[in-house]
């Protein structure tokens, strides 16, 4: 039994010192090692300052001449003549179309006879009533045959006015035979043909007139675009603003720039209810002619803003629909900072609010980054 025990106790023993070599090997281990710790990321980034920006917004346009006219008859007839052809250009004045004029022409001689004999009776009537008149005096007829004549010669008189008024609207009935430009221009289509019966219910114009020596550049805003607008001119009044505006370039379908700059004159005086956009209007010349009714282009208004603070786009990142950047604080400590963008061009954000000159924030890799996070600066400034 003794035995026993002493050999339980000699096992024991032989345990507890193979416990305790393994502990004190596992410290010197841990002491033979060097604490690890995790690397700084290093970063690109730059310091905040202020400048002066030029920026632009384009606004997608549809042209038009200063004046698209459509060209009607005023009076019903046979289509004589046609004197241009389709996209002449035309000079104010210049002859355009020929209605046969003939009925008109007989109306008119017609009434020219009426005018005639109605001359002819009021003169007649005038001499009874100055006969009359010496016979009233001399009392040998009443007053009542003088009253008479007067009166027969106020209705000659009356008929003389009304064959004038007839005379005159044969005359502009005849004239508006000869159709001609209203304006200097280019000619449209000419839908109908030598012969054809014209009036003024016809369901098309003759032709269109264009004058394109301007041409109109019709570009809308959205309701946010439009109060930035209004924010960013000063003036008391919307015409007041306009007058602010810059001179505005027009891109071609081609992308080409046109060659002449124009301005913003006029501004609708509300929104549409379908699109709840406003629309605006520039002018550009158009002396070469190279702009026609119906181009389309792009309107270019640009924007200087003085004195603001520019971050690239590819130093910022969304969360929760809103712009945050990293700026670089105190011990190179990380820390995420919610931005206002005031406005934006291709790569960069034109700053109001979050950060301010000074600031070092990070411009390259902000999806490897997290808050807090501390890191080492390699500022590119």
């Amino acid at each position: 039994m003794q035995q026993s025990i002493k050999y339980k106790f000699i096992n024991t023993g032989v345990l507890s010192v193979i416990v305790c070599a393994s502990v004190f090997l596992q410290s010197c281990s841990l002491k033979a090692e060097p604490d690890k710790k995790e690397p700084r990321p290093t970063v690109s980034t730059i310091t905040i300052k202020t400048e002066s920006v030029e920026t632009s917004r384009q606004y997608a346009s549809m042209l038009e001449g200063v004046a698209n006219i459509e060209i009607r008859p005023q009076v019903e007839g046979y289509l004589e003549k046609i004197y241009i052809d389709e996209g002449a250009h035309v000079r104010k004045g210049q002859p355009l179309f020929l209605i046969n004029d003939k009925p008109f022409t007989e109306q008119l001689n017609q009434s020219t006879a009426a005018l005639g004999t109605a001359k002819a009776n009021a003169n007649k009537a005038e001499i009874e009533v100055a006969r009359l008149e010496k016979l009233v005096a001399a009392k040998v007829i009443s007053q009542v045959q003088l009253d008479n004549a007067k009166a027969t010669l106020d209705a000659e008189n009356s008929n003389i006015a009304q064959a004038e008024a007839a005379q005159k609207s044969a005359t502009i009935n005849k004239g508006f035979t000869l159709i001609k430009a209203p304006v200097s221009g280019y000619i449209g289509g000419l839908p109908y043909k030598v012969g054809s019966l014209i009036g003024r219910n016809e369901p098309l114009p003759l032709t269109v007139l264009s004058d394109i020596h301007e041409m109109y550049a019709y570009f809308s805003m959205s309701e946010n675009e439009f109060l930035l607008f209004t924010k960013r001119y000063s003036g008391k009044s919307m015409e007041d603003k306009i007058k602010q505006v810059p001179g505005v370039s027009l891109m071609l379908a081609d992308n080409s720039v046109y060659g002449e700059m124009g301005r913003v004159d006029i501004v609708k005086g509300q929104f549409d209810e379908t699109t709840a956009a406003i629309t605006f209007r520039a002018i550009f010349p158009n002396a070469g002619s190279l702009l026609r009714s119906g181009n389309t282009g792009k309107v270019i208004i640009p924007i200087h803003y003085p004195d603001v603070i520019r971050i690239p786009q590819a130093a910022t990142f969304q969360m929760q629909n809103k712009i945050l950047a990293y700026v670089v604080g105190k011990n190179n400590t990380l820390t995420s900072v919610p931005l206002t963008v005031l406005d934006k061009d291709d790569q960069y954000y034109i700053i109001s609010e979050g950060v301010k000159p000074g600031d070092n924030v990070v411009v390259k890799g902000t999806d490897r980054l997290r808050e807090g996070m501390v890191v080492t600066p390699n500022n590119n400034n």
